[in-house]
């Protein structure tokens, strides 16, 4: 033990001389009269650190002032990565191009055209024909003036003007046209009215025997269009038949009984 205090505090009074591992192999130490086995101990473990070939320099010198900067400078970018690993996936929205709007508008099955302006009356009256039409995996049987729900449509305002591409089917009282799968140079015009959400879904899981229940709810968010007109197909004109005014009904006389 005592071996081991002297040691430690030559290293503490005496830094430069660990400056070169020479310096250290040349140190000499000053023989013990206490005891051999404390000058045995000794000096084997000078003769352990001679041999250490990774040797720890205790002075400071410019090189360590640099490389202790550029320690700082790392950590300095390891806390920037850190602050943007820290935003939560969620806020991160991809931004689309135009291009990739339209291709993705038009594999849901539909196509922006632009606001509806306010003087343009898009309301059409009522026409004798019907269309069925795809809106990413519903089908919808519409009619001019319907409205149906859809699930939130992307890349839309409320009063945008829409093309419904994806039309299965066509018809009216005189004929009928059936795609395959889809008509051709048939089209849906529809106007979106509102973004709303539907009723709230609620959703219990249970393991019995498990102590385990979860419950959660859903709303799912929902696009509300207004079909306006279709087109490819012929439409019929409406004719307007008065309906016959009913006969006047006699009024019946009372006759007095006599007793």
């Amino acid at each position: 033990m005592a071996s081991r205090r002297c040691l430690r505090t030559l290293t503490k009074t005496t830094p430069f001389l660990f400056r070169n591992p020479s310096s250290l192999r040349s140190l000499t130490l000053p023989p013990f009269h206490l005891a051999k086995a404390s000058s045995s101990v000794f000096t084997k473990s000078a003769h352990v650190f001679a041999q250490w070939p990774h040797l720890r320099y205790f002075s400071s010198d410019k090189q360590d002032d640099h490389s202790d900067e550029e320690d700082y400078s790392e950590e300095e970018d390891y806390e920037d990565d850190d602050d943007d690993n820290d935003v939560p996936v969620s806020s991160r929205k991809k931004v689309y191009t135009a291009e990739e709007k339209e291709a993705e508008a038009e594999a849901i099955g539909y196509r922006v055209v632009g606001p509806l302006p306010k003087d343009n009356d898009a309301f059409k009256p009522y026409e004798p024909v019907f269309a069925v039409v795809q809106v990413g995996s519903h089908q919808f049987k519409v009619s001019n003036r319907d409205s149906i729900f859809t699930e939130r449509l992307k890349f839309c305002e409320v009063n945008d003007k829409l093309i419904l591409n994806k039309v299965l089917l066509l018809g009216s009282a005189s004929q009928t046209i059936i795609g395959r799968p889809i008509v051709p140079n048939a089209a849906v015009h529809a106007v979106v009215e509102e973004h709303a959400l539907d009723a709230k879904v609620i959703i219990f899981k249970k393991k019995r025997r498990k102590n385990y229940r979860r419950t959660k709810g859903h709303r799912q968010e929902l696009t509300k269009l207004r079909i306006t007109d279709i087109q490819g197909i012929e439409k019929p004109e409406v004719v307007l038949t008065e309906k016959p005014s009913k006969p006047a009904k006699k009024k019946q006389e009372k006759v007095a009984v006599s007793a």
